[in-house]
């Protein structure tokens, strides 16, 4: 059984990843993060903990989940495009990793509800699953947007037993429900705990998130020596907050060789502002949400307005440690649109028999077009999640395009 590694190098004391990071939070909170930073240092190095979360990894998620040659996608394009298939993991995406990590946490830490954030809809159906396991109480916030286009995952949220709490507010989306989730947070932030949900927010967050999801990418450097006899020459992961890039890219930093690709949303024009949520691409350093990273900002200097057709990608800023490796060069940041997305989501499909979810089909596209260009190395892509979620949407507004006419 492969266990979660918690300790790594990064972010300093005082939650600092190079100049990116921090905790930008009201005084009255100050206590509150400093009580949940202690009380993650010390279950981290605790091998009780690690043998929970290991177990329940193994036993409940059903990891590791495996990495498969998409040996159709390859021949076609010319490449070698492998897949990390967290999409097999229970509920179906890469949330459930920091989710159980962060339930386990509030649950020792005598908390009696998690509250959170979702834009896809993925951690809104990971958390009340980690919550109803620890036997805790679950408030989702979620854009009305969102909540149109996935769904699916609100149904899901509902019989897990949350209360799924719509967000009418600006454009309905995934910054509204963040700014609605910390709201209902600042309650009564002695008995509830905010689980953020991806590699963002105010400090130990992004540092928990990563490290709860760097199981991706240790299972993966294992799993891709065994089947190849060596280390990838290409890793891409779609980024908004960018957890799941994080997951997978912490197993392969140390390594000069393998070349990482985070994958943002270019939406429906990346020189439009508003008409994309490419934050490192175009963004520049910014505060919102309690951190400091990239952010595209309007010119008052407030979060500026952001669109995907994936809804988890459509978020003003993004991880400070995907900050700090944009600056450095280790990390290569590109963007995709909606058409491209959407012609992967479908490709993939048709070629592999596996639906991605569209923000994973942003990764995909990438990769795809990678091997186009006559990249001849191997390229392991971070399958996120699966698309379930995103079927009606999909078909609704590009079915008729791809031969689907008849929903009956």
């Amino acid at each position: 059984m492969m266990k979660p590694c918690l300790t790594h190098p990064q972010p300093d004391e005082n939650g600092y990843f190079g100049n990116y990071g921090g905790s930008f939070i009201p005084p009255r909170l100050e206590s509150i993060m400093k009580e949940i930073d202690t009380a993650y240092r010390e279950i981290r190095g605790d091998p009780a903990f690690l043998e929970e979360l290991g177990g329940l990894f193994k036993h409940y998620v059903g990891r590791p989940s495996p990495v498969f040659h998409a040996g159709n996608l390859s021949r076609e394009f010319g490449g070698a495009i492998y897949l990390k298939r967290e999409d097999l993991n229970h509920t179906g995406a890469h949330k459930i990793n920091h989710c159980l990590g962060e339930a386990l946490l509030a649950k020792k830490m005598g908390k009696k509800k998690l509250i959170a954030e979702t834009g896809a809809g993925q951690h809104g159906v990971a958390l009340p699953t980690a919550a109803a396991l620890v036997r805790l109480e679950c408030d989702i916030y979620m854009g009305e947007v969102d909540m149109c286009k996935e769904h699916p995952n609100v149904v899901r949220m509902r019989i897990l037993g949350a209360r799924v709490i719509p967000v009418g507010q600006g454009r309905k989306t995934l910054k509204e429900a963040v700014d609605a989730a910390f709201e209902g947070y600042l309650k009564d932030p002695v008995n509830q705990m905010y689980c953020i949900g991806s590699v963002v927010g105010p400090h130990p967050f992004p540092m928990m998130v990563r490290d709860f999801q760097s199981i991706i990418g240790l299972e993966a450097r294992e799993q891709f020596e065994e089947l190849t006899g060596r280390l990838p020459d290409h890793v891409v992961a779609c980024v908004g907050g960018g957890s799941n890039a994080m997951g997978i890219f912490t197993a392969f930093l140390d390594d000069s060789g393998v070349v990482l690709h985070g994958v943002e949303p270019a939406g429906r024009n990346l020189e439009i502002p508003g008409e994309h949520a490419a934050t490192l691409s175009k963004g520049s350093p910014g505060i919102m949400h309690g951190f400091k990273s990239y952010m595209l900002q309007d010119e008052e200097g407030e979060p500026g307005k952001v669109y995907s057709v994936a809804s988890g990608l459509d978020y003003p800023s993004v991880g400070p440690q995907h900050g700090y490796l944009h600056d450095l060069g280790r990390v290569r940041y590109h963007a995709i649109n909606d058409k491209a997305a959407i012609e992967a989501f479908f490709h993939l499909s048709r070629r592999e028999g596996i639906i991605p979810a569209i923000e994973s089909a942003h990764a995909v596209a990438h990769a795809m077009k990678m091997a186009r260009e006559g990249e001849t190395g191997s390229i392991l892509v971070n399958l996120s999640g699966r698309g379930d979620k995103d079927i009606d949407f999909v078909v609704e507004n590009y079915g008729a395009q791809y031969g689907i006419q008849d929903l009956s």
